[in-house]
C-alpha cells in the first residue's frame, strides 16, 4: 500500500476543489496560460495563480516563465499515488463484496432447500 505522505495530501488537496479539477482538465488539452486558466471563472489572476500554486505543490503542474507570460502545464504522474492508495481501498471493498455475495448465496440455498410453510399446510391438510 502507497504510504500516507504530506505528497499524497498535497494531491488530495489540490484535486479536492472544482476549480482546480477544472484547470487540470484545460491543462490535459495542452499548455495554457494564467489568464487562460483564469477566463472561464469568475476571478481574477491572482485567485487563479493561487489555485495554481496549490496545483504545483501538488507536482501536478509546471509552470514556465516566458517573458512576462507564466505557462502552465500538466504533470499527471503525481496522481498515480492516489490512485494507488485508492486500489488498495477498492480492494478491500471488493473482498467485503465477495463475503456478502456468498452469505447471500447461502441464505437462497437455504431457504431453496428447507420446505415452505405453504407446503407444508398443504402435507397437513391431506393427512387429515
Amino acid at each position: 500500500m502507497v504510504e500516507h505522505s504530506e505528497h499524497l495530501d498535497a494531491i488530495f488537496h489540490a484535486l479536492s476543489d472544482p476549480t482546480r479539477r477544472a484547470m487540470l482538465q484545460g491543462l490535459a488539452k495542452g499548455p495554457r496560460n494564467v489568464g487562460d486558466l483564469a477566463a472561464p471563472f469568475d476571478m481574477t489572476l491572482a485567485a487563479a495563480s493561487k489555485h495554481i500554486k496549490v496545483l504545483e505543490k501538488a507536482g501536478l503542474v509546471r509552470r514556465s516563465v516566458q517573458g512576462r507570460t507564466h505557462v502552465c502545464s500538466l504533470d499527471a504522474m503525481p496522481m498515480h499515488a492516489g490512485v494507488e492508495w485508492m486500489r488498495h481501498y477498492e480492494k478491500f471493498w471488493n473482498q467485503q463484496f465477495d463475503v456478502l455475495e456468498a452469505l447471500l448465496v447461502a441464505e437462497d440455498q437455504a431457504a431453496a432447500a428447507k420446505p415452505s410453510e405453504t407446503t407444508e399446510a398443504k402435507k397437513k391438510g391431506k393427512k387429515s
